[in-house]
């Protein structure tokens, strides 16, 4: 197969494109980034360089393509960050239809049900809804998981403050997934048959709380008795502020934490709950240690 992936050498995308090259397709991957051809041409790619707000580039990217995988690249810099999501799933929509590609694997959310009060995630509901105007269109969104590796930004707390926490408390439950095995989807979608549109969830445990996790990650480090503290919003937005992140970017994951907080994220998730990945929270906390003990105290 021909198949054009969106997202650079991502977390995501690079396994993604290991993968299918491994298995004999040709991948071509679209960066923003010149000085990642080389790096794309050395994993057997076909590097497309250029801005996925670029319509004319992304048609010609995806024309001759026999699918495609579109993820929307994080920026935050975008002065309304929901805005920004929601223009980038019209583009990609566009030179869908223009380069009359007829298979899609979208890279969504869980929550991506919701139409509003989940941060960033209601940006991906209205791709989702964009791409359902399509004719013509097989598209497969993947609502994937809160990712394992989030907790990598969290490192820094755990070091100094000797707590893990966020804006939702110890015993809300989380659907985690890691993105080598969004990545492992992926593949087998792109590779496999479907119609129409549709949704699958992908996760590796759906089981842990957030207390779950404190004490896992923490006993990967030498703190087995690491808390989780539920901070107030105000807090979680001034922490988020205080580490650099935008306020518009700080403000949306405020409210992707409340989301958690009142357990509406992941109820369409235990309404169709997905078969697990092989990847576990014990395997992630072998892989926090590892950058853990790498960071300079």
């Amino acid at each position: 197969m021909k198949i054009t992936l969106t997202g650079s050498l991502g977390n995501i995308t690079k396994p993604l494109a290991e993968t299918l090259l491994a298995k004999g397709h040709e991948v071509k991957i679209i960066s923003s980034n010149p000085g990642r051809a080389e790096a794309i041409k050395a994993l057997g790619a076909i590097p497309l360089i250029g801005n996925v707000a670029d319509i004319t580039f992304l048609t010609a990217a995806f024309t001759g393509a026999d699918a495609i995988y579109t993820m929307v690249p994080p920026d935050f810099s975008a002065p309304r960050f929901k805005a920004y999501i929601s223009e980038i799933g019209k583009n990609y929509a566009v030179a869908i239809q223009q380069s009359g590609i007829k298979k899609v694997v979208n890279l969504s959310s869980i929550g991506a049900d919701l139409p509003d009060g989940t941060g960033p995630i209601a940006g991906l509901h209205q791709v989702e809804n964009t791409f359902a105007q399509l004719d013509g269109v097989a598209i497969k969104h993947l609502r994937a998981g809160y990712f394992f590796i989030n907790f990598l930004a969290n490192i820094d707390m755990v070091k100094h403050a000797n707590i893990l926490g966020s804006n939702f408390g110890a015993d809300a439950k989380l659907v985690l997934v890691h993105p080598r095995h969004i990545a492992k989807v992926a593949a087998e979608t792109l590779e496999g048959e479907f119609s129409g549109k549709s949704v699958l969830y992908v996760a590796n445990d759906d089981q842990s709380t957030a207390a779950d996790v404190a004490k896992t990650l923490g006993a990967a480090v030498g703190k087995p008795e690491l808390p989780w503290i539920e901070f107030s919003d105000e807090e979680a937005f001034n922490g988020m502020t205080g580490a650099g992140l935008p306020e518009e970017i700080a403000k949306n994951y405020v409210e992707m934490g409340d989301a958690i907080r009142s357990n509406r994220l992941f109820t369409d998730y235990y309404k169709n709950r997905t078969v697990l990945g092989n990847i576990t929270l014990q395997d992630f906390a072998a892989e926090f240690a590892a950058v853990y003990n790498s960071k300079i105290p």
